[in-house]
């Protein structure tokens, strides 16, 4: 199958979309290998790092797509995850934690200045955006908001909504492993899936299959994206790579591993294998498939 549209790619295939040593060549040759794997649209993802780092990232791969046909045919748009997220040990993920900051328009400005017009989702903690200004200014400037790598209350959740969030990234991932045993932050946002969209990592390790089994059980398919969170090894193989600085593991059943080794740092699995652990393991229909992979993410892009 082929014609699917991922939200949330890091790198692929070997490149990394925040490294400093990024070229033209590597951005084209990540859209052909995307081609090859069946993947029509992606949004480059640019994670946390001292903001004015993240600007010259963001302005870089902009500059590409509004120059270079077969990336703009492929990749129509930015995923900005970071800075404005909740610096909880956990929470945080694998993402660095003395360059997060709390939201602010003058920086979410900043962004959008270097992005020319190509931001086109950034995902933010709901509780680290004082008032939802950040959340409203955003979704004025016709930018999806997404809530992610967060322990927002259901008040402040409720609170973006309204403001205008329409999305949660990666729903069960950069969340730590032990939590409350019901008023956590999954059980919050799978409460309010009649009213956002939400993401899932499907490659059986962030989310295991009968976990997501439940979650995408008990919310609306229509609401319901899948996204890879690709990172440099994706499509690779088992090794040691690099993510943003970061050296990342990829063990034998193609985990992605924080140097640490206590939490994922990003994915080194394909949509095409995601697929077959949604259709395998989960019974995924054809029209589920279509809706979670294609036809619902696409729905975001403008």
């Amino acid at each position: 199958m082929s014609g699917f549209v991922d939200l949330q790619v890091n790198g692929y295939a070997g490149v990394d979309f925040n490294s400093e040593d990024l070229t033209q060549a590597d951005v084209v040759n990540v859209c052909e290998r995307l081609a090859a794997d069946g993947v029509e649209q992606i949004l480059a993802t640019i994670i946390t790092a001292p903001h004015s780092q993240m600007c010259s990232r963001i302005a870089r791969i902009a500059n590409w797509i509004d120059t270079i046909p077969e990336v703009r045919q492929r990749i129509p748009g930015l995923h900005i995850e970071g800075p404005f997220i909740s610096p909880v040990d956990g929470f945080v993920g694998a993402h660095p934690m003395d360059a997060v900051q709390p939201a602010t328009v003058e920086v979410a400005q900043q962004f959008l200045d270097a992005g020319n017009g190509h931001v086109q989702l950034l995902t933010l903690a709901p509780e680290c955006d004082a008032d939802a200004r950040v959340t409203r200014f955003l979704s004025e400037q016709g930018v999806v908001v997404a809530g992610g790598h967060s322990d927002t209350s259901i008040a402040q959740l409720d609170r973006c909504i309204d403001a205008g969030l329409r999305m949660f990234t990666h729903l069960g991932n950069g969340c730590p492993g032990t939590m409350h045993r019901h008023d956590n932050i999954i059980q919050r946002v799978l409460s309010r899936s009649e009213r956002l969209m939400i993401s899932f990592v499907a490659d059986g390790h962030h989310v295991p299959t009968f976990a997501l089994k439940n979650y995408l059980n008990c919310m609306p398919s229509e609401n319901v994206i899948i996204v890879s969170d690709a990172i440099t090894a994706a499509g690779l193989g088992p090794g040691q790579y690099k993510l943003s600085g970061q050296t990342v593991y990829v063990d034998d059943d193609y985990a992605a591993w924080a140097e640490c080794r206590t939490h994922f740092a990003g994915c080194a699995t394909t949509l095409p294998r995601m697929q077959e652990i949604l259709v395998s393991e989960l019974d995924a229909s054809d029209a589920q498939i279509e809706a979670w992979m294609k036809s619902n993410p696409k729905r975001l892009l403008r």
